[in-house]
């Protein structure tokens, strides 16, 4: 989605800036990392920033920032064509440690549709590429993981249309992918292009399997995130903290989004396994 010029009120301009002020100077903290797996994800624009720049080594500089475990990545192939893959995917595991999840018939594209994952020290279990309705071109990627940090998990990555049509349709293909395997532990995470919230939105499908929707993260447009367009859900209550932007200098000018993260405790879910 593209960034619009927003008419904000003064005072809804001061409180977002006060608070930016205040998440700098938390960032310039180091915090000591939480216990689990670290998630993510990041629309990356096609590694075209907010200056309108091309620039796929500072995209890679916001993935390394964010040190994730499990990174999901929306808009990291071209469009057209043959959907020519962005970034040196081989540098960025050389200083990461994270590798692609294999997608099938696309030689020259990082990902199903722009979506790519990239995992670090496990094993890919099974993989699906889905292509979702709508009138454009979108995709979900399914990954079933054997992480070596701490278990098995599925993660499904998605990137919705702009159409609210569209979204709902998507929103529920996925649920119905869910319907027969909701025991397993399941993350939903990418760039689901939803602000609205209630009966209206594409988000309140996924009730049925991720139960209440998290408390929104205003993400984008990145320099002044106000909508809450990325998000991270989970099939297991209480196995994902609180999902927070990665909100740093070079995040804000890398793509229009900013990238959101959160822990996710799979001995957590191992334990409620065993009592189940």
């Amino acid at each position: 989605m593209h960034a619009k010029k927003h008419s904000l009120p003064a005072n809804i301009l001061a409180s977002i800036r006060s608070r930016r002020k205040q998440l700098d100077a938390a960032h310039s903290e180091q915090k000591p990392r939480s216990d689990g797996t670290l998630i993510a994800s990041y629309n990356v624009h096609k590694c075209v920033g907010n200056d309108r720049r091309f620039d796929p080594e500072r995209t890679s500089r916001v993935i390394h920032e964010i040190g994730a475990d499990v990174i999901a990545l929306q808009e990291a192939d071209t469009r057209f064509g043959e959907r020519t893959g962005i970034l040196d995917l081989g540098r960025l595991e050389r200083e990461t440690g994270l590798i692609p999840v294999p997608v099938n018939g696309m030689a020259k594209a990082h990902g199903w549709h722009g979506n790519v994952v990239l995992f670090r020290r496990g094993l890919v279990r099974d993989v699906h590429q889905i292509n979702l309705p709508g009138l454009e071109p979108r995709g979900a990627l399914v990954a079933e993981l054997d992480l070596e940090r701490g278990g098995a998990l599925r993660i499904i990555a998605a990137h919705f249309g702009l159409l609210r049509h569209s979204r709902a349709q998507q929103a529920k293909m996925l649920v119905e992918l869910m319907a027969d395997k909701s025991e397993v532990p399941t993350i939903l995470l990418g760039d689901l292009n939803e602000w609205r919230l209630g009966d209206r939105s594409s988000l309140h499908s996924f009730q049925s399997v991720f139960g209440p929707q998290p408390v929104a993260v205003p993400s984008f447009p990145a320099r002044l995130p106000v909508l809450a367009l990325d998000r991270i859900m989970a099939n297991r209550k209480g196995v994902v903290t609180a999902v927070e932007a990665h909100d740093t200098p070079l995040a804000r000018v890398a793509s229009d989004h900013l990238p959101v993260k959160a822990v996710v405790n799979l001995k957590r879910v191992e334990k409620l396994n065993t009592k189940s």
